[in-house]
């Protein structure tokens, strides 16, 4: 790739750090003032002629991907984490910060770079958060703009498409490394340099996994290539990709780190996380503004129509308003499409209701947000619950009591605004209401309850808890706050709610909603290896970036063998287990049997519902 003014290879998140560390800090990087050689690269085998025929068919591969992205504005996530060394764990968040956009990569993705517009690079929304939904690269150069930085977006892209134009062989070396298997995908792995070396500026620097059946580049590792002393924005970077469609590997997520050089301890500098999702967004025209909604799927049911009573026109009205409102949010790529998952908290928050002896005149619906921040919203009857808060609170125990026990505070909180009619405004029944562009979803649907709304339905809370059935869960949740307590400070970002409501009361404050149950919890001990409260990010669930589902993971059991190990709400590397698509029909047609119960303690548990309730089994990944 070329670069007209600066080659710019993770400006985006070189822009976020330099604006964290001090600029003693950001010169000290080992590597600079070092001119790297071909001498740094390690010797790999020549490929044979089938090795350079994969090679050959992964190029041709490549252009398939960047066209296919170029066609779409997916929603890119991004979220940092400073450390600092800590006697106890060695090392923990200091500081962290979030970013949010809808990305129309046809904009960044060329020959050239795309020009940073002055005039919209102000980096902040009406409400002052920053870069929240914002389009395309008004999302990238927002960011640039609030950070007194100009940067080129195609840096950022790089580390999701490795080389937007120059993938080929005039431009690059392959050298074999060995056969490997990631997941159950059979790969061939491959040390990938620029054919001038260091000297070419802005190129790939690193190693690739090339997927043997379609020569599908499925993950690839390393930096970019040039002088650190003139590129100090080159981070290490883990990008990976996920088999979405027939024979198509799109971008899903990659990990960024660098070292401390300072650090005796061998500390982090700083860790970064970049999810994407939404690929069924498409690129909205360039004449439409707004974002219209087509009725699908309707029933025709007028046969069985009865006449209406004023209070059941009100309850309608209502759930009118709420089906528009998730409907958009949807749409927005904000949520997940409905999910085997979901239907586990409904039915747990049926359990609620029903430990209670409370009835209500609709069921309970659930839907997972697919943002980082830790929040919850009851929008009508429909409570969303962001995918971090329930990663972080989905701690693997044999019998699964402490992620179900954290679970059914969660689902109580939000419940206990559904009974004392913390209602959503219903000005949003009206359709017109819903018509604006993506980018304001944010300003234009404020769903977050009041203070005085969040102290009674935390009170109400704290009764639906003491059922007999639910008390013994209650300590558990109260272990997670306090784990949360000892991070809040350090992890804002993770604690602003994006769109609903948060744990934490305020930002002058550390204290919780639902901070009654706190002493109900033992007391947090790190050092115990028996003591697991709260679980790192991306733990418990994972999504499909095409449909916006979100599938349970099976992860294998790990033992902590330090308090190190326990990374609660931190940021870890990615590694996906990797596996071929297969179509949802195929998924019908052979249901997976649900599994016999077991007591080994390698097998993650899965929420489930206890007692009356049947709990739906996780569907099989779709990728």
């Amino acid at each position: 790739m070329t670069f007209r003014k600066q080659s710019a290879a993770g400006l985006l998140l070189a822009a976020i750090v330099a604006t964290t560390l001090p600029a003693c800090a950001a010169i000290g990087l080992p590597h600079i003032g070092k001119k790297k050689t071909k001498e740094d690269v390690l010797p790999a085998r020549k490929p044979t002629a089938a090795q350079n025929a994969l090679i050959d068919k992964a190029i041709l591969r490549e252009k398939e991907v960047i066209k296919t992205v170029k066609d779409r504005a997916p929603i890119v996530e991004t979220y940092i984490q400073n450390m600092r060394p800590d006697p106890v764990l060695g090392q923990v968040p200091d500081s962290d910060q979030h970013f949010l956009g809808r990305v129309e990569f046809s904009k960044i993705i060329g020959d050239t770079t795309y020009e940073v517009n002055k005039s919209t690079s102000k980096g902040t929304t009406n409400d002052g958060k920053l870069g929240f939904l914002k389009h395309s690269t008004s999302f990238l150069t927002g960011l640039g703009g609030s950070l007194h930085l100009t940067f080129h977006e195609a840096g950022f892209v790089q580390m999701l498409l490795m080389d937007s134009n120059s993938f080929d062989r005039q431009h690059y070396k392959f050298g074999f490394v060995r056969n490997d298997f990631l997941g159950n995908t059979p790969t061939a792995v491959f040390d990938v340099t620029p054919a001038d070396g260091r000297r070419s500026y802005g190129r790939f620097f690193g190693r690739i996994w090339i997927e043997t059946h379609n020569g599908s580049v499925v993950r690839f590792n390393g930096d970019f290539s040039g002088s650190d002393a003139d590129h100090k924005e080159f981070y290490h970077f883990d990008s990976w990709r996920t088999n979405i469609q027939p024979d198509l590997w799109l971008p899903t997520s990659f990990y960024v780190e660098e070292s401390d050089p300072k650090s005796v301890s061998r500390t982090l500098k700083f860790k970064a996380i970049n999810h994407v999702w939404g690929y069924q967004l498409k690129v909205p025209p360039p004449d439409a503004a707004n974002t219209s909604m087509d009725v699908v799927g309707a029933t025709d049911v007028s046969n069985d129509a009865q006449d209406v009573s004023p209070l059941g026109a009100q309850r309608a009205w209502v759930q009118q308003a709420e089906d528009n409102v998730v409907e958009r949010l949807f749409q927005a790529g904000l949520i997940d499409a409905p999910s085997d998952f979901d239907k586990t908290l409904e039915a747990l928050a049926g359990n609620i209701l029903a430990y209670n002896n409370i009835t209500l005149s609709r069921p309970i619906r659930c839907r997972t947000m697919l943002t980082e921040p830790l929040e919850s919203i009851a929008i009508g009857n429909t409570i969303l619950i962001s995918k971090s808060l329930l990663d972080t609170t989905g701690v693997v125990t044999q019998d699964g009591a402490q992620q179900m026990g954290n679970l059914n505070a969660i689902l109580a909180f939000q419940i206990a605004h559904i009974i004392l009619a913390h209602r959503l405004d219903t000005k949003f029944a009206f359709n017109d209401r819903l018509l604006f562009p993506t980018n304001a979803v944010f300003n234009r649907i404020p769903m977050h309850h009041t203070d005085a709304d969040n102290l009674a339905a935390a009170k109400k809370a704290i009764e639906l808890l003491n059922a007999k059935e639910l008390a013994d869960g209650q300590q558990y949740f109260g272990l997670y706050l306090q784990q949360l307590q000892q991070r809040v400070k350090a992890l804002k970002a993770l604690n602003e709610p994006l769109l609903g409501d948060g744990l934490v009361k305020s930002d002058t404050d550390s204290t919780f909603w639902l901070a009654a149950l706190m002493p109900k919890g033992p007391k947090l001990d790190m050092k115990d290896l028996k003591q697991q409260a709260a679980m790192p990010l991306s733990s418990f669930l994972r999504y499909d970036p095409w449909t916006d589902q979100v599938i349970t993971m099976h992860s294998s059991f790990e033992p902590l063998l330090s308090a190190s190990d326990k990374m609660p709400f931190e940021v870890e590397p990615v590694y996906l287990k990797l596996s071929y698509y297969k179509a949802p029909a195929d998924q019908a047609a052979a249901p997976a049997a649900a599994p016999a119960p077991t007591t080994d303690p390698n097998a993650a548990p899965v929420a489930a519902a206890p007692q009356q309730t049947a709990t739906p089994q996780p569907a099989p990944p779709q990728n």
